[in-house]
């Protein structure tokens, strides 16, 4: 698809909206205050409604201190009700900004009989129209919404590297922000007057629906993709420009609402996230709970092997015996073809031995057991026939380090049944 002059400078518009609302939003979402995000995303129209009105102008300037005035009024009025009404935080900010956002859209309302200031620009933006209003600068014909939104990500991406451990403190531990010498508070409501400085400026060009999905969309993906908060900026940053670019061009292929296509894109980001993410992600705790659930069945048949020469030395099981014993069915055979694979276990004539590496698996792992029987009964006092089943399960979590300590503890030879705990090394 190839794009004329007026498409680029829209899509660079988006993209810088993006990094603009990204940068804060890595701390809303940290500090677990992405509603506050929302909220005074909505919640400034009042305060855009009265700089207007006391004004009579749109500039920007009286425009940003409305907003943020608004903005922070909206973190004060939120934290005070919650401190002295009792009320849960999340309840305090739903009051606080739909009371606010009904003000807001009544004041514009009431302005815009008699101006052309529409409330729906508000709310959805145009971004369509950003390459037709342009100033001079250097001698270039440049769009406003560039310049503006260029300035903010640059300020907000600035503040973010300047005041960088300070914000890291305040998100993570405020109490100790606060006793080595930082105000947490002086930082919270710094922070939200940047949220809602940053507001205000997307607000023309792409309305408040892109702002909110800019603010915690890219964020919150990236905070499911990395534990680091530097880098948790980085791809946050890169996510919001991703769903800039490929929103608008869905947008124009489509010929649909581009701040509405961005928003979809952004959430579509955050849906495979959720999905792919290689620590958080759905398909990897699913791929985690699988390899742990054929651990354990493997470890249940090392054993069940173990016990059998115990009582029969030198005897085998049949496969079918030992598949049965550990559940049966796909996740029984798979443990069964696991241990054959890593020649923990030899396939015979009259079934299933264990090989000198099975065995030696199969001996810690009883031993684990038998340990922990033994600890169950002399320290929590459970009868004997109390301690199997749960023994059973925390078997497969002993480490070596644990097993030692226990057996340096307990200075016995034998489980609570009289059975021996076998030796590592036997």
């Amino acid at each position: 698809m190839m794009l004329h002059e007026g498409e680029w400078w829209t899509l660079l518009a988006a993209v810088l909206c993006g990094i603009a609302c990204a940068v804060p939003g890595c701390f809303l979402v940290l500090r677990k205050m992405s509603m506050l995000g929302d909220a005074i995303s909505h919640a400034i129209l009042p305060g855009l409604a009265a700089a207007f009105l006391l004004t009579g102008t749109r500039d920007l300037l009286p425009m940003l201190i409305g907003a943020g005035i608004a903005g922070l009024a909206t973190a004060v009025l939120s934290a005070w009700i919650t401190r002295m009404g009792n009320v849960p935080e999340d309840a305090a900010m739903g009051v606080v900004f739909s009371t606010l956002f009904a003000l807001g859209v009544i004041m514009i309302s009431l302005a815009a009989r008699n101006v052309d200031l529409d409330p729906g620009c508000v709310l959805y933006g145009e971004i369509a129209m950003t390459p037709f209003t342009r100033v001079e600068l250097f001698g270039a014909s440049i769009p406003r919404a560039v310049i503006i939104l260029g300035s903010a990500a640059i300020i907000n991406s600035m503040l973010a590297a300047v005041f960088f451990k300070e914000l890291k403190l305040a998100s993570f531990d405020g109490a100790l922000a606060t006793s080595l010498g930082f105000s947490a508070a002086l930082i919270h409501y710094c922070l939200m007057g940047v949220v809602a400085s940053t507001t205000v400026v997307s607000f023309e060009s792409v309305g408040s629906v892109l702002v909110v999905a800019m603010l915690i969309g890219p964020a919150a993906s990236a905070h499911m993709l990395t534990d680091r908060l530097s880098r948790m900026l980085w791809l946050s940053v890169i996510l919001a420009a991703l769903a800039a670019g490929a929103g608008y061009l869905a947008a124009l292929y489509w010929n649909v609402a581009a701040a509405g296509m961005m928003s979809v894109a952004v959430g579509v980001e955050f849906a495979l996230c959720v999905f792919l993410a290689p620590r958080e992600g759905v398909v990897a705790k699913l791929v985690r709970r699988l390899r742990l659930s054929q651990r354990i069945a493997r470890e249940d048949a090392l054993g069940m092997l173990f016990r059998s020469g115990e009582v029969r030395p030198g005897s085998a099981l049949p496969a079918g015996t030992v598949r049965g014993g550990i559940g049966g069915g796909l996740r029984a055979r798979l443990a069964v073809w696991g241990l054959s694979r890593s020649k923990r276990v030899s396939s015979h004539a009259d079934g299933m031995r264990l090989t000198a590496a099975g065995e030696s698996d199969a001996r810690k792992l009883v031993r684990s057991h038998r340990l922990w029987e033994s600890f169950l009964a002399k320290y929590l006092g459970l009868p004997i026939d109390h301690v199997h089943e749960p023994s059973e399960r925390m078997e497969h979590y002993i480490t070596p380090e644990l097993r030692e300590g226990i057996n340096a503890e307990l200075r016995t030879g034998l489980d609570p049944q009289g059975k021996r705990i076998p030796e590592e090394g036997e």
